[in-house]
């Protein structure tokens, strides 16, 4: 095969993508295999979004899309188009993101922080969803999400803490919510 052939063929698996990333809008010019993770942290620059496994069972590549945690390592970028992608870098203002991460530094729920962003968000979901403060259901929820260092425990308590306040309605705990 020559070059000018091989070039072509390359240009030809190129697709334009049209992502929704943290309420913005932005077209890409990636490879069609490309996935969801891939487009994220190496065209958009979102590095929150980690890759571990890559296939879908450490939830290190966690984002939430239409407000459900999805494994961005799963999902062809092309397939993720019409959808609204919220990485961790899209809500790093948002109150109830700001409890959780209190909650996790008072608790020491974190060491490595490889799996922090994937844990974090899906916490957010959490909330969002008014999901009850109880142990096993927190685990359930966070069961797609591996963490190596802390056995879990400090992680369950933190978002178990937040979602006491939020039941509580405790605006000290958990600040507002949207």
């Amino acid at each position: 095969m020559t070059e000018g052939a091989n070039q072509k063929t390359t240009a030809e698996e190129a697709v334009e993508v049209a992502l929704e990333v943290n309420g913005t809008v932005t077209k890409v010019l990636v490879p069609s295999r490309w996935l969801l993770s891939d487009v994220l942290r190496h065209r958009l620059g979102l590095t929150a979004t980690h890759v571990g496994c890559e296939q879908g069972v450490c939830g290190a590549c966690t984002v939430l899309i239409d407000g459900v945690p999805t494994r961005s390592c799963l999902l062809f970028a092309k397939a993720a188009e019409g959808l609204a992608i919220t990485t961790l870098e899209g809500v790093l203002d948002d109150p109830a993101l700001q409890a959780l991460q209190e909650a996790f530094h008072r608790h020491h729920a974190l060491q490595c922080g490889f799996c922090t962003p994937g844990m974090l968000l899906t916490a957010l979901a959490m909330v969002r969803q008014q999901v009850p403060a109880e142990p096993e259901t927190i685990r359930e929820y966070l069961s797609g999400n591996l963490c190596r260092c802390t056995g879990y425990q400090y992680i369950v308590e933190a978002v178990a803490e937040v979602l006491q306040a939020v039941d509580r309605g405790d605006p000290a705990g958990s600040p507002a919510l949207p």
